[in-house]
């Protein structure tokens, strides 16, 4: 599920919405969601000063509070 919203979010930020892919890496406590977006999106997927990533890494942490799992999100370039 938290797949299928990074993935969203992403989809929703860049040009080239072929390219975004998202792989989660389940561990006992931590999942790990990594983003791979098109070279020249990564800029948008950042945003200034990194703000639309903790934004996204906010949305994330609201959504684990409830599966009591800690969520980590990686862009990946």
């Amino acid at each position: 599920m938290e797949e299928d919203l990074v993935e969203f979010m992403a989809q929703s930020l860049v040009v080239d919405v072929d390219k975004v892919d998202v792989t989660a890496i389940e561990g006992d406590k931590t999942t790990i969601l990594e983003l791979k977006v098109a070279e020249k999106d990564i800029g948008k997927v950042i945003g200034k000063h990194g703000r639309i990533v903790k934004a996204m890494r906010s949305i994330l942490s609201a959504t684990a509070s409830s599966s009591k799992k800690r969520l980590v999100l990686e862009i990946l370039i």
